[in-house]
């Protein structure tokens, strides 16, 4: 048996790690501060539905899992647009065939994932166990027990927190900021979200389109749907806080049922329980988290949304978060045995790319909410279509982070920004009917060179 290693957090990212570094043969300990949540409850209005993509299947592929977990995904081939004027609109990701995002429950998915590793001989789950503190240079951490407050100290050969945007892990490098240079910020959306809820109808059937993520784009504020497999959605409100509409005002249930009827009055025959499921979900912020470097002494190091906390308007959270896990593998296998080396390829390669996805998410939340309705954009979108259509090499900005899983995001970002500038200005100023597209391919392409 190889090295011990201790995990701090079983979320996705930190099962799948365990699951990965026992495959390679290491001994894993892996502590989660919740309860199991096979057996309790602990997501409730807080499940963001998940959009598996590209670079997530490619790393559960890595660790044989992708056969197992797609069974449990809806495809969503588009985001479907719905207007005040009740008019609907589906726009494809993707013009090539074959080319579409994953509905998927984030509780479903950690679900599997535990199970999995729990079959494993050389992972030892650990819940309800709150990680206090980490001694970054003797790779220990002290641990608290939820019911009996015992505390525990466990000792390993390296420790790897994948402990989430509020990571204990990550507070015991930020102790060090001196003696590090630890870099740190954290920015905040002056908006939030609530979950809400659409029902099957009472024959199980899907109210609204199955396989689509629908999103009722108004402006300020937008309201987004993703599939579930009991045919049910799971429906996101993203509202800014202050505001004669925002979160803070809309506190009792006739000021609710008005907003609704104003700007989203078509979702109120979908959704029974609205009044409901908003007095009885938190509201949850929406930030982003840098941090730099990721690692300590080669003895500890964070990764996934302990490092890189990103918004989700990119359906890319949990993509980059398993993405780590094949960049990390790739790492180990030039340089394993040698940790200190394995932690700073590692986040050396990996900070860029996630500073990158971080700003892409950020840009993606007003384009979801405001640019999908602007004719430019509209124009640009029907345009990149066709280009995906007729040229497989084309790939628009949200297919090169989306769907070219073998691009970094550092470099799809850089490409995209650089595509959408000159086709947002050539769809300002020309019509695109009748158009040469092999035309506009070869200037695109001059334009990237």
């Amino acid at each position: 048996m190889k090295n011990h290693i201790l995990i701090v957090g079983a979320g996705l990212c930190g099962t799948l790690l365990a699951i990965r570094m026992a495959q390679r043969g290491y001994r894993v300990s892996l502590h989660e501060k919740r309860p199991d949540m096979r057996s309790t409850d602990i997501a409730a209005g807080r499940s963001i539905n998940l959009a598996l993509s590209n670079r997530g299947l490619k790393a559960l592929r890595l660790a044989g899992l992708e056969k197992d977990i797609i069974k449990e995904c809806i495809p969503m081939n588009g985001r479907m647009l719905h207007f005040e004027t009740g008019e609907l609109r589906l726009s494809k990701y993707s013009g090539r065939e074959g080319e579409y995002i994953n509905s998927v429950s984030r509780g479903g998915l950690n679900i599997s994932l535990i199970n999995k590793a729990e079959a494993m001989d050389n992972i030892n789950i650990v819940f309800n166990s709150n990680c206090l503190s980490v001694d970054l240079e003797k790779a220990s951490a002290v641990f608290q027990d939820a019911d009996t407050k015992k505390k525990t100290e466990v000792n390993a050969d390296i420790v790897i927190g994948t402990d989430g945007a509020g990571s204990a892990v990550r507070r015991s490098l930020m102790a060090r900021t001196t003696q590090l240079l630890f870099n740190y910020s954290q920015d905040f959306l002056r908006h939030g979200y609530k979950e809400l809820s659409i029902p099957p109808t009472e024959d199980g059937r899907y109210r609204i389109e199955k396989n689509a993520l629908h999103i009722w784009p108004r402006g300020t504020y937008m309201i987004i749907a993703l599939p579930n497999l009991d045919g049910s959605f799971t429906v996101t409100m993203f509202n800014p806080y202050d505001g004669e509409n925002g979160f803070n005002a809309l506190d009792t249930k006739p000021k609710v049922q008005a907003f609704f009827e104003e700007k989203f009055a078509d979702i109120l025959p979908h959704a029974p329980t609205l009044l409901e499921d908003y007095f009885a979900n938190p509201t949850g912020n929406l930030g982003t988290i840098k941090c730099y470097p990721w690692q300590a002494f080669g003895k500890t190091l964070i990764m996934g949304d302990a490092a890189h906390a990103i918004v989700p308007f990119y359906g890319q959270g949990m993509n980059a978060s398993f993405e780590d896990i094949v960049v990390f593998d790739e790492v180990l296998d030039q340089h394993e045995g040698n940790w200190e080396k394995v932690f700073t390829t590692f986040q050396d390669i990996r900070a860029k790319d996630t500073n990158a996805i971080a700003d892409l998410a950020v840009d993606n939340f007003y384009e979801m909410r405001d640019g999908v309705t602007n004719p430019d954009f509209i124009k640009k979108r029907s345009l990149e279509m066709q280009l995906e259509q007729n040229f497989p090499e084309y790939y628009s900005k949200y297919s090169l982070v989306t769907f070219n899983e073998n691009l970094s995001y550092s470099q799809a970002k850089e490409k995209g920004r650089k595509q959408d500038e000159f086709l947002l200005d050539f769809c300002a100023n020309n019509p695109i009917e009748n158009i040469d597209l092999k035309e506009v391919f070869q200037m695109i392409k001059k334009e990237l060179s």
